[in-house]
C-alpha cells in the first residue's frame, strides 16, 4: 500500500511572517522551527523538510499546553 504524502514537492516553507524567536523554547513563534532549521531550509531536500514539518504540530501544541497551564499563586488569608 502506498503512503499518502500530504506535502507536495517542492515542500513549502512553514513561515507565516511572524518571525519572533522564543528564548525559552528556541523556536520561532510563527513557524515553530529552530533558527538552525530556518537557516538551513533552502538547502534541505524535500524529505528533510517533511521531517521538520512533522515536528511542528507537537511543538506548537506543547507550547500552547504550557501556556494554558494554571500558574501557581501565593495563598492569601484574610486576617
Amino acid at each position: 500500500m502506498a503512503s499518502v504524502n500530504p506535502l507536495p514537492s517542492p515542500v513549502p516553507s512553514p513561515c507565516i511572517n511572524v518571525c519572533r524567536m522564543n528564548p525559552a523554547s528556541g523556536w520561532c513563534e510563527g513557524c515553530w522551527r529552530t533558527i538552525d532549521e530556518i537557516v538551513a531550509w533552502g538547502r534541505l531536500d524535500d524529505d528533510a523538510k517533511r521531517a521538520v514539518w512533522a515536528q511542528l504540530p507537537q511543538r506548537r501544541d506543547g507550547v500552547a499546553a504550557a501556556d494554558a497551564a494554571p500558574t501557581p499563586r501565593a495563598s492569601f488569608k484574610a486576617g
